[in-house]
């Protein structure tokens, strides 16, 4: 094999062993601006968008310890490589499939380690984000100490209101 093929084989394993998770789509007729909105989007959630030939994307998965099938690998073969959030860089993914209908279509995933079928990506996808989850989380902790805050003060406020009716009867 020659070297830049080798450089080439080696970034995209270490890509596969060190992404949280990675989505394999096939895309269509992408235009270039579509293409550039596209992999922006997915840089600001973390991610990062490679085009890539199916022999070296299954030679490097297999490398890194994954099995994909050729069968599975259709048209023009794009790698998804998320971050740290990577229901965040699914969500792009299938945002940008509503919304371009034939253009992008997803093959498979890989989440945690476990490979998963196009189903199981979109399910994924439906998931809250990261910082969803964490904000509702955040909320969960702090209602029952806001509630008792307004229990606490509705008391308060009920003793002189109390004894400003009972002063105004007796008037």
């Amino acid at each position: 094999m020659r070297k830049e093929k080798q450089l080439l084989l080696d970034d995209i394993k270490s890509k596969i062993n060190t992404a949280p998770a990675l989505v394999v789509m096939s895309y269509q007729a992408m235009n270039p601006n579509l293409a550039s909105d596209f992999r922006g989007e997915i840089i600001e959630n973390g991610g990062c968008f490679t085009v890539m030939s199916k022999r070296l994307l299954m030679k490097a998965a297999q490398e890194a310890g994954i099995t994909i099938g050729r069968e599975v690998l259709q048209g023009h073969i794009g790698v998804v490589f998320a971050g740290e959030d990577a229901v965040a860089a699914t969500k792009v993914i299938y945002k940008y499939k509503d919304q371009n209908k034939n253009l992008i279509d997803v093959l498979a995933g890989q989440f945690e380690g476990k490979m998963c079928s196009p189903q199981e990506v979109e399910q994924i996808s439906k998931l809250p984000s990261r910082d969803q989850l964490r904000a509702e989380f955040l909320g969960l902790l702090e209602a029952p100490m806001s509630q008792t805050l307004a229990v606490v003060e509705a008391l308060l406020c009920s003793v002189p209101h109390c004894l400003e009716n009972k002063s105004a009867k007796e008037e």
